[in-house]
């Protein structure tokens, strides 16, 4: 009987459809096999079965680093004292667990109620998502490691995996609880047949864990299986939704974000909710086909056995699987899972291959071509690879390249991701740039000329990442940029020399000019109505004049006490506008007359006619000690004696008067040069930039947010008033604060920390 029911069970799970092609695959034994299953898969004909691939990929990947013990001597040492150990895959435990997955699916969703259409609807997609969502457990962290396949669904508690190595003996198992449930075999197939199997199998897939993007993923397998192939995934930077319909115009939540439990499965993604949100890439998001499924499953793999140590079996076979996608033009669309590749390929170059920066320059072709540019990870990936090569300037640059994305959206709660990857770059892997480059110039001082705190540029990328975030932050509901932000964006800053900043041309952007504008036609206006209030207080004036006169030649009836006092108060106003006026005339006057004085300098002066005394004493003492710093420091005479009396400094005086140089007199010198020049060097040496000249080159850089505008005198000055930049920074005065209700169908946030769904490396 026993023996019986294992024929049963076999026949049944060759109900699966496994072709041929595919078993003569089994058991995977090495990476090759792996890879030579993906192959038939995305070279037939038909679409590639992605559950089956999924269950593949998640029980080696649960093989090779949950199941896998790392003593601490190996996780200290290199990852080459880890041996291969490559897992035996058989055909009879995926089988297993492809039946159970299809017998769960198939035995709860009535197709036969949804197939008025050629195309799903959002009732079938809102009850696929249901049966998922239903037999997860509720009592863990959703957002670990390996938990993105249907291997860690289907698997459970405890040890599921190991019952699945004893010939199918979970399937038998549940067989015997549904053949005491139907009484008899024959009416255990009817009630299959007729989608009754659900008590059973939903008590056997108590302790099922998924992520955020595994749900995603077995909605649309699950939808696959019951025959629908318009169901797609729609993949952001951070999250998964499916689309669906004819030329895939419907869109669905099918799974939770963030740290919330809210429940919006079957939800439209339109309106508010994916409206300048980086979450939703503004409606850019990656729109996949099956095979674009296939890379998203590949480029979800986690090497990772602890937080310090990685499979490098599991890194090798998703290098791999991802050449073999790139190398099927699978990849071309999508940014991130190319960018996934670039770091693979750092860690273990592939010989004849593209070079990381290569691939991360494809990345972002790939986010400006396809999505308007609307993706900020292909720029944090090029940046990272610049930043752990040493390659600061570009660092810099690519950051405010990502910063330049990022101003396209507003901050929402949901951007949690994005904003402790930007939090990252600017509190640690700056500041530790900044720190570097300044060891490195007290360590070589001949090249400190040359580092990135003495470029222009540098600074100007600086500024504009910086931009970018406080942009980011306007008109949204939640500040950006509090006082940890802030204060390692002055300490960066003071270290950029001021001749460094002063090389920096700071512009505002057209809209901001706008605004300025708006701003001083409106005090022009006030100046206007304050015009107005003085000739309606002259007319008062004039009125009180004429009253007085009245009275004086007695006809009104105006007091006399009353006249007396509007006569004095008439006199005083006469008396301050007299004097202001013949102040007014006196600085005009006193202006004209030095303007003219100096105009009489330059154009009477006689070249070989000795200057005149006064002059050439205050030339020959302008170079004087006037203090001795020995006495200062406890020795020597008060006063230094006069060192530059000798007759070379006449001779000073007269070159500096002389009109050899250029035929004119104070060569290259006009009167408003005079008048501008903050110091007697500027009038020999010009603006003081021609020094710093040949070694930095003029660079400009606009800015657009209303934080940053406001800084740009503050950021130029010689010495920084760190206390207004960062209260300048800090202000919220640009966030809109926006009262959002909460929905019915949104439950509260729990407690429970979670882990970053993209994992960096230091």
């Amino acid at each position: 009987m026993t023996q019986r029911r294992g024929r049963s069970a076999h026949h049944s799970i060759k109900m699966a459809g496994f072709r041929d092609d595919q078993k003569c695959t089994f058991p995977l034994q090495s990476i090759q096999d792996v890879v030579k299953l993906f192959r038939i898969e995305l070279e037939r004909g038909d679409e590639p079965n992605l559950a089956l691939l999924s269950i593949v990929v998640g029980s080696v990947e649960n093989l090779l680093t949950c199941n896998r013990y790392l003593s601490p001597r190996n996780e200290t040492e290199s990852e080459q004292n880890v041996k291969p150990n490559f897992p035996i895959l058989e055909l009879s435990t995926v089988e297993a667990l492809y039946c159970k997955f299809e017998s769960q699916i198939k035995g709860c969703v009535d197709v036969t109620q949804y197939r008025g259409n050629s195309y799903a609807s959002r009732e079938l997609v809102k009850k696929t998502s249901d049966i998922i969502w239903s037999s997860l457990t509720r009592s863990y962290c959703k957002d670990r490691a390996h938990l993105q396949t249907l291997y860690s669904y289907l698997t459970g508690e405890k040890n599921f995996a190991s019952d699945l190595q004893h010939d199918c003996s979970w399937l038998l198992k549940l067989e015997r609880v549904a053949t005491q449930k139907a009484g008899s075999k024959k009416d255990l197939l009817s009630e299959r047949e007729r989608g009754s199997w659900r008590y059973p199998i939903l008590m056997a897939t108590q302790g099922n864990k998924l992520d955020c993007f595994g749900v995603a993923f077995a909605v649309v397998a699950a939808c696959q299986i019951l025959g629908y192939s318009d169901v797609h995934l729609a993949l952001s930077e951070d999250h998964a939704w499916v689309i669906f319909g004819k030329d895939g115009e419907e869109t669905a939540e099918v799974t939770w974000h963030g740290k919330g439990n809210e429940d919006k499965r079957g939800q439209p993604v339109c309106g508010p909710t994916a409206q300048k949100s980086w979450l939703y890439l503004n409606g850019h998001p990656v729109k996949c086909n099956r095979h674009t499924e296939v890379a998203a499953l590949v480029s979800g793999i986690n090497p990772s056995i602890s937080a310090t140590a990685d499979s490098k079996e599991l890194a090798t076979l998703q290098q791999k699987l991802l050449w073999l996608l790139y190398d099927q033009g699978d990849l071309k669309n999508y940014p991130m899972a190319i960018g996934n590749l670039g770091d693979l390929e750092e860690i273990n170059p592939t010989p004849g291959r593209s070079s990381p920066i290569d691939l991360f320059h494809q990345a972002i072709f790939a986010a400006q071509t396809h999505y308007a540019n609307h993706h900020v990870y292909p720029y944090t990936y090029l940046g990272g690879f610049f930043y752990r090569n040493g390659q600061y300037k570009d660092a810099l640059e690519a950051w405010a390249n990502a910063a330049d994305v990022i101003r396209k959206y507003n901050y929402g709660r949901e951007d949690e991701e994005i904003y402790k990857e930007f939090l990252e770059i600017a509190n640690d892997l700056i500041p530790h740039l900044v720190k570097v480059v300044s060891n490195q110039a007290i360590e070589a001082p001949e090249k400190a000329e040359s580092n990135c705190l003495h470029d222009p540029q540098c600074f100007a990328h600086l500024l504009r990442f910086y931009d970018g975030l406080c942009a980011w932050e306007e008109e949204s509901s939640t500040p950006v940029l509090h006082i940890g932000w802030a204060r390692p964006l002055v300490a960066t800053i003071s270290k950029f020399p001021a001749k460094t900043r002063s090389h920096v041309d700071i512009k505002i952007s057209e809209e901001k000019e706008e605004k300025v504008d708006d701003e001083k036609n409106g005090s022009v206006n006030r100046r206007h109505s304050h015009g107005r209030r003085d000739s309606l207080q002259k007319n008062d004036v004039k009125n009180e004049e004429d009253i007085v006169k009245t009275k004086v030649n007695g006809s009104t009836n105006v007091s006399d006490k009353k006249a007396g006092k509007m006569k004095k108060k008439l006199l005083k106003k006469i008396s301050a506008d007299a004097e202001a006026e013949s102040v007014h005339q006196a600085k005009t006057q006193g202006d004209g007359q030095d303007t003219e004085f100096l105009h009489s300098l330059v154009t009477n002066y006689d070249p070989s006619e000795a200057p005149h005394p006064n002059i050439a004493a205050l030339a020959a003492a302008c170079s004087d000690n006037i203090l001795n710093p020995d006495y200062l420091l406890g020795s020597g005479e008060p006063f230094s004696s006069r060192s530059s009396s000798s007759p070379s400094s006449s001779g000073d005086c007269r070159d500096l008067l002389s009109s050899q140089s250029n035929g004119a007199p104070f060569p290259g010198l006009t009167v408003e040069a005079m008048l501008k020049a903050d110091s007697p060097a500027l009038l020999t040496h010009g603006d003081g930039n021609d020094e710093l000249g040949s070694t930095a080159e003029h660079t400009s850089v606009t800015l657009s947010s209303q934080k940053m505008t406001g800084l740009k005198e503050l950021l130029l000055t010689e010495k920084l008033n760190t206390s207004a930049i960062q209260l300048q920074l800090t202000a919220q005065s640009q966030v809109q604060i926006v009262k959002r209700g909460r929905h019915s169908s949104e439950f509260d946030f729990v407690t429970t920390g979670r882990t970053t769904k993209r994992s960096r490396r230091e």
